[in-house]
């Protein structure tokens, strides 16, 4: 039976929507590329479609301008980060809950060892321009509510409390400082040091007391 007029055409076995997802796929990990490997400046349709092997009239397929896939690229690496964090965490259930912080930051610093550029984007280049600098304080805002919670099941606390997800900014927000003074060289620590001075962080700042 032929296909109906208004049948989405496939290619490959893939619709006309999954080639377009696929393809914004390959935007956003080249737009994470150029911004942590060269910089916010450096991130131009050319040299993203470049980087992704694409020609530049898709760019504007999946973006409506350079700061969208700044910020697509931006949300990216940040959910790897939550993803990597929880899933140590997780992982490491049974253990305590001094274990389980230092497992969910040993994951964060060797995602970002792994691959300098995705910590370039997340703690140096998110505050490049306005539009990086505006879904930072967003995501800053959205990490805090997650140590927070994180910080109540950890230690079986009530969740909601404002207090805590105060503490939860100010340790997110000093710890993507350490980070970024890190991974720009600016501090004398090796990948155990980093790990072990986040979890001193996250005990002088978030564990009740």
């Amino acid at each position: 039976m032929p296909d109906s007029p208004t049948a989405p055409r496939q290619y490959a076995g893939r619709s006309a929507a999954e080639r377009a997802a696929e393809r914004r796929a390959r935007l956003v990990a080249a737009t994470v590329a150029v911004l942590g490997e060269q910089g916010e400046a450096a991130v131009t349709m050319t040299a993203v479609c470049a980087r992704a092997g694409l020609t530049e009239r898709y760019f504007y397929e999946s973006f409506r301008g350079r700061d969208e896939a700044l910020v697509a690229a931006l949300d990216a690496v940040s959910d790897e980060v939550a993803a990597v964090a929880l899933d140590a965490i997780a992982s490491s259930d049974g253990a305590g809950a001094a274990d389980r912080v230092r497992a969910g930051l040993a994951a964060v610093v060797d995602l970002v060892a792994d691959d300098p550029a995705k910590g370039r984007v997340v703690v140096v280049e998110s505050a490049a321009n306005a539009a990086l600098r505006a879904r930072r304080h967003e995501l800053l805002g959205t990490f805090a509510t997650l140590v927070a919670d994180e910080a109540a099941r950890l230690y079986d606390l009530p969740t909601g409390s404002e207090g805590a997800r105060l503490r939860g900014l100010v340790y997110v927000a000093g710890l993507a400082e350490l980070v970024a003074a890190w991974l720009l060289g600016e501090v004398d620590l090796d990948r155990d040091g980093l790990v072990a001075t986040g979890a001193e962080l996250f005990g002088a700042v978030v564990q009740p007391r």
